[in-house]
Parts: C-alpha cells; structure tokens; sequence
C-alpha cells in the first residue's frame, strides 16, 4: 500500500506545475482540532433529553465526519422518524454550542504548522455547520491563518461531494493540480480525489479511515510538516 502511495504522490510531484501545493483546503474535526470530547457529551446529553440510552465515546466518535445530521441520523437508527431527527438534531446543536471549547483543542502543531504555511492560500472545508466551526477556530487563536472557512451548510452537498472543494479552489483562483485536500478520514480522501486534489492524510484524528481502500498520497505526523510542499515556503 505505501509504495503504491508514494509512486503516485512522487509522479504527482515531479509533473511540472504540480511540483508543488500553494493552496491547501483543511478538514476541521480530527486534523486541526480534536472535538471529539465535546461532540460526544453534547450527544449523550441529547440522548438523555430525549430519554434514549446513552453511548460509549468511540462508537459516537466513529460516526462523526459526515456532518450533524448523519451524525444524530446514525445515532437514532434507521427506525426513527424525520421529525425526531430533526428534534434530536436541534436538541444536540444546542448542547454543542455551549460547550463547544469546553474540552476542544488543537492538536500538536497546528497552529505552527499553519504559520509556516503563510504566503500559502488556507481554507477550511468541514461538515460541521459554518458558525460553530468560525467560533471555535476563532476560539482557539486559528482563524487568522485562513481566507476562507466553510461549513457543511455552506453549498449544496457536503464532503466528499467535490462541489465545496471546487468552489474554495475558484474563489482563491488556485487549480486542483495545485492544491491539496488534508484531513483524518475517507470522506476527506475522496473529496480529494472527486475533486482532483492531492490527499493529505494526517497520522492522527478520529474519522474512520480504511487505508487499504481509501489511502491518501502522503501521510504526515504534524502539520509542520507540509511546509515541505508548500509552493510559497519561504525556508
């Protein structure tokens, strides 16, 4: 599986004009930040409120990644009704809003692994819903490194959907070839891929990602690590 990532991602690299990466579009839950904590009580205290068993942290945490909707969707199962997704939706977002940065930070390196990228063109594209994820970026001192930050309701369908992608790669006038997608999952692999994007992967984050089936072209430890495909880094 690796040498077939690394042949893609060295005749990738040595194409001409992709030789590098000048813009990168950033996953959000599980590659800049980990949220999983907060996302998991704001559920069970969903759950709770509307009088359904509680859940362990990691089976809540394997069905982050798609936005809230599937979230609460895969959550209630395939028997519930609409409006109960819906209530048990509003319900959540509630919860989540409060206690959003309660427990929430970046992982290690991001924030300098961002810096160093400077010169670079930066955007965040996640499932989350668009305000909540200003908020915790901004939060968390990390807004400042992007132009754009778009949310799982900011286009018509979500990741992996290349629609959103596309949109952030025109409204910064960069081209695919040129331009990264990085994130924790198979959602974030395939979204690079529809879109025809180079996948980063990150070596840590909680969205489920099958390796063999979705592997990205290169996997890094820490953001700090990017700068080396950085077409505006400066040393």
């Amino acid at each position: 599986m690796r040498s077939r990532q690394r042949a893609y991602y060295n005749e990738r690299m040595a194409n001409g004009n992709s030789s590098k990466v000048c813009a990168f579009v950033f996953d959000l839950d599980g590659t800049l930040i980990d949220s999983k904590q907060d996302i998991v009580t704001s559920v069970n205290l969903m759950l709770r409120d509307t009088k359904r068993e509680q859940q362990p942290l990691e089976l809540v945490a394997s069905y982050i990644g798609h936005g809230a909707p599937q979230l609460i969707a895969s959550l209630l199962g395939p028997d519930s009704s609409e409006e109960q997704r819906r209530e048990a939706l509003a319900i959540f977002l509630a919860h989540y809003q409060e206690r959003k940065l309660d427990a929430t930070h970046s992982y290690p390196g991001v924030a300098e692994g961002l810096a160093k990228l400077a010169g670079n063109l930066l955007a965040v594209l996640t499932n989350k819903p668009t305000q909540v994820s200003v908020e915790i970026l901004e939060g968390l001192g990390l807004a400042k490194f992007f132009q754009v930050i778009y949310g799982g309701d900011s286009f018509e369908k979500k990741k992996p959907d290349p629609g959103g992608a596309l949109a952030i790669l025109k409204e910064l006038r960069a081209t695919p070839a040129n331009s990264a997608m990085v994130g924790d999952s198979d959602v974030d692999v395939q979204t690079a891929r529809n879109a025809g994007m180079l996948a980063v992967g990150v070596n840590y984050g909680f969205g489920r990602h099958d390796r063999e089936k979705q592997p990205a072209d290169i996997y890094v430890d820490s953001l700090l690590q990017l700068a080396a495909l950085a077409e505006n880094h400066h040393g």
